[in-house]
């Protein structure tokens, strides 16, 4: 694979081994993860987009190369050396639900990100508690889902990252109501 050999992504990996998922469930690495959603990108580059020693980035890279999450998706010989560019494995990342007790791996990693965002960065930030029906819930459900579709289909390559994350749920049982 040189040049412009370029290797498509795959449709979907499902996060399934214990390995794929400890390197899911880095914050950095689920920022590598979000600098290759927008291209292939060398260690270098990936260094430098997340302002990380270039040892840092490569020693992430390649625990989602192991992890089966990303891969070298095309090469260059640069005087003699040759570039590897990193891509997604596949198009989606399906990760299963998380284990009874245990934090959801997105809405933590959004929380982190939205906790070091900017502070003068354009945001909405809403809770609400609602009493629904079955019926209203999946009406809601149905539409959140079209609507992050049409969020993610009307993305505009080299403009400003925005990041979506929706949780929309019953709570348990022992939760206050």
């Amino acid at each position: 694979m040189t040049g412009d050999d370029y290797v498509p992504p795959d449709e979907t990996v499902h996060v399934r081994t214990t390995e794929q998922l400890r390197a899911v469930s880095n914050l950095v690495r689920h920022r590598v993860l979000a600098v290759l959603r927008d291209g292939p990108a060398t260690i270098t580059q990936i260094a430098a987009r997340l302002e990380l020693a270039k040892g840092s980035s490569s020693y992430h890279v390649r625990v989602l190369e192991r992890a089966g999450l990303i891969r070298v998706v095309r090469t260059n010989k640069v005087r003699g050396v040759v570039e590897r560019y990193y891509g997604m494995a596949a198009k989606v990342v399906s990760l299963p639900d998380p284990a009874p007790g245990q934090r959801d791996v997105l809405m933590q990693h959004a929380i982190d990100d939205l906790a070091t965002a900017p502070e003068d960065s354009p945001r909405v930030v809403r809770m609400s508690h609602l009493r629904l029906s079955e019926a209203r819930f999946a009406e809601f459900e149905q539409r959140l889902n079209e609507l992050v579709d049409e969020m993610h289909a009307a993305r505009e390559p080299g403009e400003a990252a925005a990041t979506v994350a929706v949780a929309f749920f019953r709570p348990g049982e022992g939760a206050a109501r």
